[in-house]
């Protein structure tokens, strides 16, 4: 080697050192002023609370404050555009449904944040099931029988869902209809509230409703749960059959709770986080929290959240084409 090629190797080798020392010193710096996580909906739901669970423990683990700010609106789109245009220094992050980023991109013709390529996820934090429940006055006791029902009516079965057109009771529903061939009428209400209450009226014969705010009605018996979405049953609901065992196999729905930053966050800060979320949620406390919920702990590594987010996003693409879905 020459002593010039020697020279611009050694050169070389102390910039790597320096890069990596640098990104362990960044790391290990952080934080140092309070941290805001940035939830797109409205407080007092199950997103809102595993949020504030998440940034308790980071809080206590850190040694400085992970403050919650919800920032509702437009199906979760302010509060996302807001983290995607946020400085990408680790100090605002983004916890939120998997919707805006999963479904968005297919609804809306334009989006004021770039779905694919203005974050960096740093895990799916849980998921939730969806409960297909109808009026008790509907004669079914299963999913065969309730299709065999939806079939045979003279009308179109009214279903109904509590976040307008493309929200993921529609989609589920949509989905599903795909499967089983029969015919549906859409009717978007408000909010989960307001379907939960046309479906116990029964001003809607049924729907798919996120299986942690229906429960306590199907055990008081003011509906009935006719089967998941969730691959296999559950621990917190073993008595529901899920769609996959009773006759469509392979049939899987789930929506997730995601935490991401900004595009652009050092590398050693976004591995912090991943490795600090994912240590939290491995808390027996917090999963039992969550399952208490309804909701199923994962926890999952950056790169797996890119495969579940991409997997998410190419099956609602397809169904919303399918079904002529437009919201704007």
């Amino acid at each position: 080697m020459t002593r010039s090629a020697a020279l611009r190797s050694a050169l070389i080798a102390a910039a790597v050192l320096l890069a990596a020392a640098g990104g362990t010193a960044c790391a290990q710096s952080y934080p140092t002023r309070p941290v805001r996580i940035v939830v797109p909906f409205p407080p007092g739901a199950a997103l809102d609370s595993t949020a504030r669970s998440v940034a308790d423990r980071l809080t206590a683990k850190l040694k400085q404050a992970f403050v919650v700010e919800n920032r509702p609106g437009a199906s979760g789109h302010i509060g996302t555009d807001a983290v995607a245009k946020a400085e990408p220094d680790g100090y605002t992050l983004l916890f939120s449904l998997d919707t805006p980023l999963t479904v968005s991109p297919a609804l809306y013709a334009k989006l004021p944040f770039d779905p694919a390529g203005g974050f960096e996820p740093i895990t799916v934090a849980a998921s939730f099931s969806m409960a297909l429940v109808v009026h008790p006055s509907v004669p079914a006791t299963s999913l065969p029988e309730f299709v065999a029902y939806a079939k045979s009516l003279e009308r179109p079965l009214l279903y109904g869902s509590g976040g307008g057109r493309g929200d993921p009771g529609h989609l589920t529903m949509e989905y599903f209809r795909m499967k089983a061939g029969f015919e549906g009428v859409h009717v978007p209400y408000k909010g989960n509230a307001e379907v939960v209450m046309g479906l116990v009226g029964g001003q809607v014969q049924a729907g798919f409703i996120a299986t942690p705010g229906v429960l306590p009605l199907v055990r008081e018996g003011r509906l009935k749960a006719l089967a998941l979405s969730s691959l296999e049953r559950p621990a917190y609901a073993p008595e529901i059959s899920t769609i996959n065992e009773s006759g469509y196999p392979g049939f899987e729905v789930g929506f997730y709770q995601v935490m991401l930053a900004p595009r652009g966050v050092p590398e050693s800060i976004r591995a912090l986080l991943e490795r600090e979320v994912r240590q939290a949620l491995q808390s027996p406390e917090l999963q039992a929290r969550l399952r208490a919920q309804a909701l199923e702990p994962i926890g999952s590594t950056a790169a797996e959240a890119k495969v579940i987010l991409k997997s998410a996003s190419e099956r609602w693409r397809t169904v919303i084409k399918t079904s002529n879905i437009r919201v704007d």
